[in-house]
């Protein structure tokens, strides 16, 4: 498997990832309608945006920025979507690694994520073993299609 920089030509594999992510509205709080264009929106505009590859194809993706602007712009935040069908194999891992190692070649100082939903337990556990820790919980903060109003976890590593 291969990490490489996003190009335009991905899109059309990248697309349905973020269709099935989305879709399932167990993860993200973004509506499971988004159309086409506000997914590219989301996922690509303004992000440094990566893939994760092998020879079957695009197994997941990931998009850095910084958390705010300005004097919060020290501080990166990512995301990360893999295929239903690669899950388990180790790309969200390896994802989470290149933006990492990325985030600190560009001189971050920490990275948050904002919202990573408690129910989420692989995505929860992986974080933590990388070094991320839980710095607070919204309680309720996320409508779980399944499990009702559950935790949403903002969790920090300082690079």
């Amino acid at each position: 498997m291969q990490i490489r920089e996003f190009t335009d030509a991905d899109w059309d594999a990248v697309w349905p990832i973020i269709q099935e992510v989305v879709k399932a509205e167990d993860t993200y709080a973004v509506e499971p309608d988004l159309t086409e264009a506000q997914a590219y929106e989301f996922w690509v505009a303004g992000q440094h945006t990566v893939v994760a590859v092998d020879d079957t194809g695009i197994l997941g993706t990931a998009h850095m920025s910084p958390v705010r602007p300005a004097r919060g712009s020290h501080i990166a935040n990512a995301s990360f979507m893999v295929s239903s069908a690669a899950r388990g194999k180790g790309v969200g891992e390896a994802l989470v690694r290149h933006v990492l190692d990325r985030a600190r070649a560009d001189g971050y100082a920490g990275m948050q994520f904002n919202a990573v939903v408690e129910t989420n337990t692989s995505a929860v556990k992986l974080y933590e073993r990388l070094g991320f820790r839980i710095i607070g919980t919204v309680p309720g903060g996320f409508d779980h299609p399944v499990q009702g109003r559950v935790g949403l976890h903002i969790m920090y590593i300082d690079l």
